[in-house]
């Protein structure tokens, strides 16, 4: 651990929160201005990394995750470089790897900050996001509330347990991972079709029944409760 990180984490709660609001505001911003790889160079570019290009892929598909690049380009990406099965798994170790990056940083820096503030609603989804299993991350894992990178500093913050959430972001991402970089490979041979390339949209429908049906047993319950006895 550096000097530097050692004298931010020494610091007091809101000032680490502030330092953790400017870590994504600048990848926000990296994100904007950043240039654009061409799409034509990327199955080339395997075979000019050799055999580094799975530890190149793995941790620098981290960082561009961390740094809030949307996870659907790199699978893409990753598919079009390495083919459908090789890409989805390097894809999904980038995103687990980014996963716990994005939590430690979120927790390091936003945790005590949140702890020691929220207050009345904001308590009790605190307290939600600690007492989740991996089903309720696969959960938030699946709805758009925010990007993927965005999701894990936010997780951090929360009282959430590390592994749980770990477990739960493989599983939400396995699908998807492997129907984008299907999706990837088949623009740099457009003559091949894997049927696992349907893999988001199916998902996409099932979690969808899903979390509307325990929104509609939920809603049921708490109507049910309020009704006086009689």
């Amino acid at each position: 651990m550096t000097s530097a990180v050692r004298r931010v984490l020494g610091q007091p709660s809101v000032v680490r929160f502030a330092v953790l609001l400017l870590v994504i505001a600048a990848c926000g911003l990296l994100l904007l201005v950043a240039p654009r790889p061409d799409p034509s160079d990327l199955p080339g570019l395997a075979d000019r990394l050799g055999g580094l290009a799975p530890v190149v892929a793995v941790v620098g598909g981290a960082l561009l995750l961390v740094a809030l690049i949307p996870r659907t380009f790199l699978t893409l990406a990753s598919g079009a470089i390495f083919g459908p099965l090789e890409g989805a798994a390097y894809a999904l170790l980038a995103a687990l790897l980014a996963a716990a990056i994005g939590f430690v940083v979120g927790r390091l820096l936003g945790r005590a900050f949140v702890a020691e503030r929220v207050r009345g609603r904001l308590a009790r989804l605190d307290g939600w996001f600690t007492r989740q299993n991996v089903l309720g991350v696969v959960t938030v894992r699946l709805l758009p509330v925010g990007g993927f990178g965005l999701v894990s500093y936010g997780y951090g913050t929360t009282g959430a347990r590390m592994l749980p959430f770990l477990a739960g972001t493989v599983i939400a991402s396995t699908p998807s991972a492997f129907g984008y970089a299907a999706v990837g490979a088949a623009v740099t041979s457009p003559g091949d079709f894997h049927w696992y390339a349907a893999a988001p949209a199916g998902l996409g429908l099932i979690a969808s029944v899903v979390l509307l049906r325990g929104w509609w047993r939920a809603e049921r319950a708490r109507r049910l409760a309020a009704v006086p006895a009689r």
